[in-house]
């Protein structure tokens, strides 16, 4: 069935404006919830608000919003406040600047949209899909909706759009902060790693390949309790100590596995060069900031 637009929207660009319609790109998957309940009688539980220094139950007309600026000090805000503070909502998606696609990295990517052409919108939506397709940019804008301010990205895939949520730069950590350790890779281990990537890659990603299979198990396991079975409890190994491997031999063994598990790869044309993998903007940003610090 058709998909069902969540808003009507305007992106707006120079004197440009182009209505279009908002979707979900994604749909809940049914994920499984477990409830608690009295173990006594099988029955739901309420929650409750206690307050810790009278020990009362606080019912919902006798709490207030709080922000603590110091340990145990709050100030206090009313409904009335707390709508001020909020960011008016104007329908309008307006494009700061265009950027090569490339330039932001998948970190900041929080949640996604699609964008489709409203009534009078066809044609100035196809112009700007077909724009930032042949020029390999996409569209940085402000958004607002429920209360919030957000940036997004613009981008064309297939016959459209996609609005991606994006995170701020102060909601995203640095690989900087993992502290990573340097090592030597030698010559003979990286050809082994090639070898290996090359024989269990494939040429595009299919998102059919690959299945939650966890939750088809506990859907089994819940239909065998509603059938009246019972689960058998599987004792756990320990998991085993650490150990020193040779990391030679056991790229060789891998390499061996997977052309094994794959014969006709090994018949395949050879890989092209590649290039050389670009520095993250993340990265880049943060030695940008280190310099003018």
């Amino acid at each position: 069935m058709p998909a069902r637009a969540i808003a009507s929207l305007t992106i707006s660009f120079g004197l440009v404006s182009i209505p279009v319609k908002l979707y979900s790109a994604t749909q809940a998957s049914g994920a499984i919830s477990f409830n608690l309940l009295h173990k006594n009688c099988g029955s739901r539980l309420k929650q409750q608000y206690i307050c810790i220094k009278e020990d009362v139950l606080v019912e919902r007309a006798d709490m207030i919003k709080g922000y603590e600026f110091a340990k145990d000090q709050y100030v206090t805000f009313t409904p009335e406040e707390l709508k001020e503070m909020e960011e008016k909502g104007t329908n309008t998606i307006e494009i700061a600047e265009f950027v090569p696609s490339e330039t932001i990295d998948p970190v900041y990517y929080d949640k996604a949209y699609y964008l489709g052409p409203d009534k009078g919108g066809a044609k100035p939506y196809a112009l700007l899909t077909e724009g930032m397709r042949q020029t390999g940019r996409s569209a940085l804008a402000r958004y607002a909706a429920r209360g919030k301010q957000y940036i997004v990205q613009i981008r064309p895939v297939a016959d459209g759009l996609v609005m991606q949520q994006l995170l701020y730069a102060d909601e995203v950590r640095t690989i900087a902060d993992v502290g990573i350790d340097k090592a030597e890779v030698k010559d003979a281990e990286l050809k082994l790693a090639v070898q290996l990537i090359d024989q269990i890659s494939v040429d595009q990603f299919d998102p059919g390949t690959y299945q939650d299979d966890v939750k088809k198990r506990v859907q089994t396991l819940i239909e065998k309790k509603i059938e009246g079975e019972q689960i058998s409890i599987s004792t756990s190994e320990p998991a085993p100590a650490g150990q020193v491997i040779d990391l030679m031999q056991a790229l060789r063994e891998s390499v061996a596995k997977a052309v094994a598990a794959k014969p006709s790869r090994s018949a395949a044309a050879p890989a092209q060069p590649r290039k050389a993998a670009r520095r993250a903007p993340a990265q880049a940003a943060e030695r940008k900031k280190a310099g003018k610090g």
